[in-house]
């Protein structure tokens, strides 16, 4: 076995911790099926499963580890990654027309909200460096094989953080439901999309990782 199971099982310790704790991701989820439906909030979480084995195996083949080498590729995607956040917020609270007036919930296309969460995880340089800081303590470079072994804990990270982030999902997706005959509630998710979009953006724009 490429990951023994005592260091699976402590990794998998680390995950669900690590899931549990208030995070971008827990926000984007949650954000998203309160303001556009779990259907929308799925499909990016889907997005962001896919941008966290895309880093797994950048940090697997050491390509990740040019963000931390050279600053100016660092900053480069981490101001990028501020752009299109700010660019959803934008976006969001212009989309007065995208809310319907009875439930309140945008149709949004699943590739849509895939392809966002997805780029809004690439384009989050945290997200390298968790991996760079994470990985190391259970990959034995000594059992070979770093990629499988890579490959192995990301997608139980990734079951353990679709296990929350659903859960998180389909509780918000009820809330948003039970909200949803009341009125002004369009504007209000809304809002509160863009916001969430805005904050994260402003964030990522003033992060510094010393």
């Amino acid at each position: 076995m490429p990951v023994p199971l005592p260091t699976l099982l402590l990794f998998c310790a680390a995950s669900l911790a690590l899931a549990l704790t208030p995070g971008p991701d827990m926000l984007m989820c949650l954000s998203r099926s309160i303001a556009q439906g779990r259907q929308a909030a799925f499909a990016a979480l889907a997005g962001i499963i896919t941008g966290c084995y895309v880093w797994a195996l950048a940090a697997a083949l050491g390509l990740a580890s040019l963000l931390v080498l050279a600053p100016a590729a660092y900053d480069a995607v981490r101001l990028a990654g501020a752009a299109y956040l700010a660019y959803l917020a934008w976006t969001t609270f212009r989309s007065k027309d995208a809310f319907g007036v009875s439930g309140g919930l945008p149709a949004v296309p699943w590739a849509r909200a895939y392809r966002q969460g997805l780029l809004t995880n690439l384009l989050n340089p945290k997200v390298a460096l968790f991996f760079l800081a994470l990985f190391p303590q259970f990959v034995d470079p000594a059992r070979g094989g770093m990629v499988a072994q890579s490959l192995i804990l990301v997608s139980a990270l990734n079951l353990i953080g679709l296990g929350v982030n659903g859960a998180i999902i389909l509780a918000a997706a009820r809330f948003a439901r039970f909200m949803g005959a009341r009125p002004g509630i369009a504007r209000v998710q809304r809002w509160f999309l863009g916001t969430v979009f805005g904050g994260l953006a402003l964030r990522l724009a003033l992060d510094d990782r010393h």
